[in-house]
């Protein structure tokens, strides 16, 4: 019976370490920068539901404006088009619910979350953010 444990042990250790090597197709470019979100290029990041493109990252940085303190930043490179042909342009569906889509290969994402809504095994690659509460907004990874 150990013999049984030993050899599903080494099962799960191999399938996990196989779906470890499926990792996003977007290349994970440095990236650290603060913007000022009373300067009127990031203007509509002062309320809730705002965003704006930030240059950086592989195709462009999207920063949306989710809570009052609560900023989330993607890379407009869709994980769809791992060549990059596309760029992924904002776009708000019949019932107003913001996502970008990838036209090239009819991906759609969440502008919310990042998370795929079709046509992508991936999401979009996420960039972290820090807020300082008042005007400085830090994005980076």
């Amino acid at each position: 019976m150990n013999v049984r444990l030993v050899i599903l042990f080494i099962l799960f250790v191999v399938l996990n370490s196989c779906n470890k090597n499926k990792t996003n197709p977007v290349p994970s470019i440095p990236f650290d920068i603060m913007i000022n979100i009373s300067l009127p290029s990031y203007n509509n990041l002062n309320g809730v539901g705002g965003w704006c493109y930030v240059n950086g990252g592989s195709r462009g940085i999207i920063v949306y404006r989710r809570a009052i303190d609560e900023f989330v930043a993607f890379d407009r490179h869709s994980p769809a088009d791992p060549d990059a042909t596309c760029f992924l342009p904002l776009f708000t569906d019949p019932d107003n619910f913001l996502q970008l889509n990838d036209t090239c290969n009819n991906a759609k994402f969440s502008l919310y979350d990042g998370s795929p809504i079709a046509n992508s095994t991936y999401g979009l690659r996420q960039y972290s953010t820090s807020f300082d509460g008042n005007t400085q907004l830090r994005i980076y990874n």
